[in-house]
């Protein structure tokens, strides 16, 4: 019998080997800046190593496993292969060898993949973990009900001991669900925009209790220190101060457009990697925008990508009040980028006719 390998896969492959070479070589081109996490993550300036919080677990990880001793072209050959493979098992789409949007979409986040992950990373282990999620919607076991339930409480687990922000996603998803039933004509932009008021009203009630709203305890208050720096060009900066109730509000909302539909990056004229950023974002955005909106009208056939999607942008609407500057907006989301691949072909890959690899 002839062996042949099909297209799509054969391109995919071809991507991998392509960007595992670039991940390789990037410790050795990439500017200084995208090396600071990974240096606080090896290094441990501090002695912060511990098994609860993003640097103190990814430093207990890069020990135990040994990785932080290796150089990072080596990290990059033991890395990327082993997220490409939960990529591939996931699945392989079958027109992945033609030049779409979406496709390119994908492409670009393999490089994308390629750079963020050539080093000790918190985005490698996020990006692991979140692997479970696809694979427990694909599962044909597990009824919808639990695949929901065992998605948000992986969510809240991940946020317990590694991103705390992530116990956000249950809430602003389960909220989102509920006033998708509210009777509205425009039902697509009044979920998000449901969404972003309950991510205000938890901001405000944490400012209550605290006397610091979110976004102010964490984007503005690190932006603070950065306003001297040279490498913080792509800055989130609210437009008007966040100490007060409004004042948040406004910050909120603003985040959220500031990192999802990034028009206003365009000024970056000479910072290439931003613009191709801000393409990526928006094109993203509205493929997903619309994907939302068919799965509004069409909540009672699919529940399982309703839900998928509203645990999407929840995470975009949590971007929106803790994301510093466009740079990290970029790293954070190779973190959920198998939640990305997934939901981008969801279609294909819930299809009867495809077959899993």
């Amino acid at each position: 019998m002839k062996a042949f390998i099909k297209k799509n896969k054969l391109t995919f492959f071809i991507l991998g080997i392509i960007n595992l070479i670039i991940s390789i070589i990037a410790s050795f081109i990439l500017p200084k800046r995208f090396f600071y996490d990974a240096l606080t993550i090896v290094l441990d300036k501090y002695h912060e190593i511990g098994l609860i919080g993003g640097y103190p677990f990814s430093m207990y990880f890069y020990k135990m496993t040994g990785l932080r001793n290796l150089p990072f072209p080596i990290i990059a050959i033991i890395q990327f292969p082993i997220l490409f493979y939960l990529l591939y098992k996931i699945g392989v789409p079958k027109k992945f060898n033609l030049i779409t949007v979406k496709n390119v979409i994908v492409y670009l986040g393999f490089l994308m993949m390629a750079i963020f992950i050539s080093m000790p990373s918190k985005e490698f282990i996020t990006f692991t973990y979140l692997s479970l999620i696809p694979f427990v919607f694909q599962s044909k076991n597990i009824i919808t009900r639990d695949k929901i339930i065992i998605s948000m409480f992986l969510f809240l687990f991940f946020a317990f001991f590694f991103r705390p922000y992530f116990v956000f996603i249950p809430v602003l998803s389960i909220a989102m669900y509920i006033f998708s039933f509210v009777k509205l004509k425009n039902k697509t932009i009044s979920s998000v925009s449901y969404g972003l008021c309950i991510a205000i009203f938890l901001s405000l009630s944490y400012g209550l209790v605290t006397k610091q709203f979110l976004s102010q305890a964490s984007r503005e208050d690190i932006n603070s220190d950065r306003n001297v720096l040279k490498d913080a060009n792509s800055m989130i900066v609210s437009p008007v101060s966040t100490d007060t109730w409004y004042g948040e509000s406004v910050g909120i909302v603003y985040g959220f457009f500031a990192v999802n539909v990034p028009v206003e990056g365009i000024k970056h004229l000479l910072s290439p990697q931003i613009l191709a950023f801000i393409f990526w974002q928006l094109f993203l955005f509205y493929i997903f925008l619309v994907r939302l909106s068919n799965a509004l009208k069409n909540k009672q056939n699919d529940k399982e990508e309703l839900w998928l999607l509203f645990i999407i942008f929840s995470y975009f609407i949590i971007q929106g009040i803790f994301e510093p500057d466009l740079g990290s907006a970029i790293r954070h989301k190779i973190g959920v980028f198998p939640l990305l691949y997934f939901a981008l072909y969801y279609d294909e890959f819930n299809s009867k006719s495809f077959k899993k690899i």
